[in-house]
């Protein structure tokens, strides 16, 4: 059993809500963890990006599980990862789910999107039908080997086919086995409230920061995932990349604290005495 995958199951079995931040490398991971988060997400979009790409289903499998093994290797939370379609039909999804456990997930969310799919908050996007999604959402229960491992079923239906559509599949998703249910695209704060009203009976999870995590608490979510760490930090990068170029310099250097926390957060004085153990 993997203990990380333990502690998300009574994390969500909880009353209260999950808080995991957007990473989508090592260090923001290790950061996450620092500041006392108790599980993180790899989102797919931030994987994307890193190697140059947007969210429009360029990224392979293969990819996202390497992203998703070193994250997990690098931080004692629990992990959710983004898993996009699953990468085909139901015996892929199969395939998926094996190759994201072995990778060290603690949770993967495969949705309802026609391949190539495309960020939820983007226009554009088409849905399989509900009964194509199905047998995906089953083969994903079926092919976990540790019982522990958080399956999550995502759609994408709200903005093309409307709340009743919505619900049916998330209803359908949940008897075929799903852990979790998410509904991707909530851009408002009246499909907030609808996504609450309609189906807060059942696990959900939200994407988003329409509110401050203290009022988001007040809802009936198990988990959120908070795509706004990711997008602070392109922020960030992209004014102090901009800064530079401009003035020649920046407030932060070598010779600054932040360098110092900079290595204690990546382990450096840890390594240090391992080598100090070994080499001397």
């Amino acid at each position: 059993m993997n203990e990380q995958r333990s502690r998300l199951r009574d994390l969500v079995a909880s009353p209260q809500m999950i808080v995991a931040p957007f990473v989508f490398d090592c260090l923001q991971a290790k950061l996450a963890s620092a500041a006392g988060f108790d599980c993180i997400y790899m989102t797919g979009f931030g994987t994307a990006a890193a190697r140059g790409y947007p969210d429009l289903g360029l990224l392979t499998m293969s990819e996202m599980v390497a992203n998703a093994r070193a994250i997990a290797n690098s931080v004692n939370v629990p992990v959710i990862c983004d898993a996009d379609t699953g990468y085909g039909n139901a015996l892929n999804v199969w395939r998926t789910v094996r190759e994201y456990e072995d990778a060290g997930a603690s949770a993967l969310h495969i949705e309802d999107q026609v391949f190539p799919k495309r960020c939820g908050f983007m226009a554009g996007k088409q849905v399989i039908p509900m009964e194509s999604m199905l047998p995906k959402v089953r083969a994903a229960c079926d092919a976990r080997r540790d019982p522990n491992l958080v399956i999550i079923a995502r759609t994408d239906a709200l903005a093309l086919n409307g709340w009743d559509d919505v619900e049916r599949r998330a209803r359908a998703y949940r008897a075929s086995g799903a852990d979790l249910i998410f509904v991707d695209g909530i851009k408002t704060l009246d499909d907030l409230k609808h996504y609450a009203e309609k189906l807060g009976d059942l696990p959900l999870i939200y994407n988003g920061d329409l509110l401050p995590l203290d009022q988001l608490k007040n809802y009936p979510f198990k988990v959120t995932i908070h795509i706004g760490t990711m997008l602070t930090i392109f922020n960030a990068i992209q004014t102090a990349m901009n800064d530079l170029n401009r003035t020649g310099q920046l407030p932060i250097n070598t010779s600054s604290k932040v360098f110092e926390s900079f290595l204690q957060t990546m382990g450096a004085p840890e390594y240090q005495s391992l080598e100090k153990k070994y080499l001397d």
